[in-house]
């Protein structure tokens, strides 16, 4: 087992190049005296990301080999270190481009990688990336590089970890307190990889423009600092190494590289070999922006959590009292359709469960008038792979009066892809007959999937020792840049749960809040996505399962 010192450093960095230079240098030599040998830095190293036209940011750009690089490899070979920055490098052709470079421990530079997704004002003075980024072979491992906005999203982590990458590093500049609790921690878990994430400190917008930035974004002053908490996170997505949220600091960890390697659950099941790359086309074709109407402003749901299936008819029955419009069940629970249909007698109610038919896992949803739509489990599950071996072929919607619902079956909620389809059919609410399996899978996983889709999820669970699903409603307060109903507290994109802890909880998604994508002026979480560069998600898989 290869073990090697990881570090993520956090600092502030202002308008003067030469004062970012020497407090990264300072950085790396406390780094590497700590014994760290792959050091990150923060995204935009060398000035604080915020310029009058792409002119400025272009003039004040590094080059490849020019100063600010070079004595960063320098420094790199002094340590005999992997050190990795992130800067805004001027390219041959005219562009600028914000760029995490490598150096191995000759001080040469290894690979760089430009940033994919760019978030809000980068737009106006930055280009985004041309070509996918590499995994780099190492003593120490492969690693792949990532930026920011990047990881906010789950496609270009999702691509290195898919080309081998068993360590990600991750540059941010970020004042998103959901960075550190659930963008970047849940890149580890959904992959399997070790990621190492070094995020800013002190203001991110000069002294001179930031009450006007405050002003328009309606983000307070005092929160347009980056957000620190820097962090290393295992393949199960705990967090091993953190930094405070603000000053400077290193989190130190010494990570066990190959744990990166086995892409199994508890049960047995690879998330990676059982993916179905030739379902995920919509994933890489040019967007084509939402063509549903919006849905109802409400949706009152419940997820019902029974220890016993002979308790579901009666809690059903107490969630359509509670004034539930749907309903959803555990997977494999409950009485047969045509039992729960009469239930739904002189009601307008969906009912949402799984059922074996054969050889397929089959999601229903079900009204008063029967069975409305069938949806087969799409991946296979080590759980159910005795008798679910008739995989389905595509993801359904079904219209309903509020929206448009999708169902995830089972295991098919621990594939970002799954919703990332149903985000590309215009679903509002996803419901998710389900067993948790893993403490992330509720906390990380399915909050995620919410949160990066724009999407209202129902998960219901039996009852387990890392939950019992629950009830994800998007906010209304989500663009930067706009209006919010509450006053910005430091949250971006992370909705807020609610945890099922009674046998039937009730809570109101917001279907219509479905129909924005937009996390600032101009980035877009579901058609922004890199989809030109993503072919590796449709490659045919190579791997075998672990053993």
């Amino acid at each position: 087992m290869t073990v090697v010192r990881v570090a993520a450093v956090q600092f502030a960095v202002s308008e003067d190049v030469e004062a970012n230079l020497a407090t990264a240098l300072r950085m790396t030599d406390a780094a590497a005296a700590r014994g760290a040998r792959i050091v990150v830095l923060p995204e935009f190293t060398h000035h604080v990301s915020w310029y009058a036209d792409r002119e400025h940011a272009r003039r004040l750009a590094v080059t490849l080999d020019g100063a600010f690089v070079t004595t960063l490899g320098e420094r790199a070979a002094r340590h005999g270190i992997y050190l990795m920055a992130n800067c805004v490098v001027a390219r041959a052709d005219g562009r600028a481009t914000g760029t995490n470079i490598l150096f191995a421990p000759d001080g040469s530079i290894a690979a760089t990688s430009d940033k994919q997704v760019l978030m809000g004002s980068e737009r106006d003075h930055l280009d985004p990336a041309t070509e996918g980024s590499p995994v780099v072979e190492t003593p120490y491992g492969r690693i792949g590089l990532y930026s920011c906005m990047d990881g906010v999203i789950n496609e270009t982590p999702r691509m290195l970890a898919l080309g081998g990458a068993q360590i990600l590093l991750n540059s941010l500049n970020s004042f998103a307190l959901d960075e550190a609790s659930l963008h970047v921690p849940v890149r580890g878990v959904e992959n399997r990889v070790w990621v190492v994430a070094a995020n800013k400190v002190g203001p991110l917008v000069p002294e001179h423009s930031i009450a006007m930035v405050s002003e328009r974004t309606g983000v307070p002053e005092s929160l347009l600092h980056g957000a620190g908490e820097s962090q290393v996170v295992a393949p199960d997505g705990s967090v091993v190494a953190i930094a405070p949220h603000a000053g400077e600091a290193i989190a130190v960890a010494d990570i066990e590289v190959e744990l990166a390697d086995d892409k199994r659950r508890a049960d047995g099941t690879d998330v990676f070999a059982s993916r179905r790359p030739e379902l995920y086309g919509a994933i890489v074709a040019p967007p084509v922006g939402r063509r549903a109407p919006a849905g109802a402003e409400e949706l009152v749901a419940a997820v019902v959590t029974p220890s016993s299936d002979a308790e579901v008819t009666a809690l059903v029955r107490e969630a359509l009292d509670a004034g539930a419009a749907l309903v959803v069940l555990p997977e494999l629970a409950g009485p047969a359709p045509e039992e729960l249909a009469a239930l739904l007698a002189g009601s307008d109610a969906l009912v949402v469960t799984s059922v074996a038919e054969g050889e397929r896992h089959v999601g229903l949803v079900i009204g008063a008038d029967g069975v409305r739509m069938r949806q087969p489990q799409l991946h296979r599950s080590e759980r159910h792979a005795a008798w679910a071996t008739d995989l389905g072929d595509g993801l359904e919607i079904h219209d309903a009066p509020w929206g448009r619902l999708a169902v995830v079956v089972g295991d098919d909620a621990l594939y970002p892809e799954t919703f990332r389809l149903a985000a590309l059919r215009d679903a509002d609410v996803v419901a998710v007959p389900f067993t948790v399996g893993s403490v992330h899978d509720l906390e990380l996983l399915l909050l995620e999937r919410a949160a990066e889709n724009r999407l209202n999820l129902a998960v219901a669970s039996v009852p387990t020792e890392h939950g019992a699903g629950g009830l994800i409603p998007l906010s209304a307060d989500f663009t930067l840049w706009t209006a919010w109903e509450r006053p910005f507290a430091g949250v971006i994109s992370r909705p807020e749960p609610v945890p099922a802890d009674a046998a039937v909880t009730v809570a109101t998604l917001r279907p219509a809040c479905a129909v924005n994508r937009f996390v600032t002026r101009g980035t877009d979480v579901v058609d922004g996505r890199p989809w030109a560069l993503a072919g590796s998600l449709v490659a045919a898989a190579d791997r075998t399962p672990a053993l």
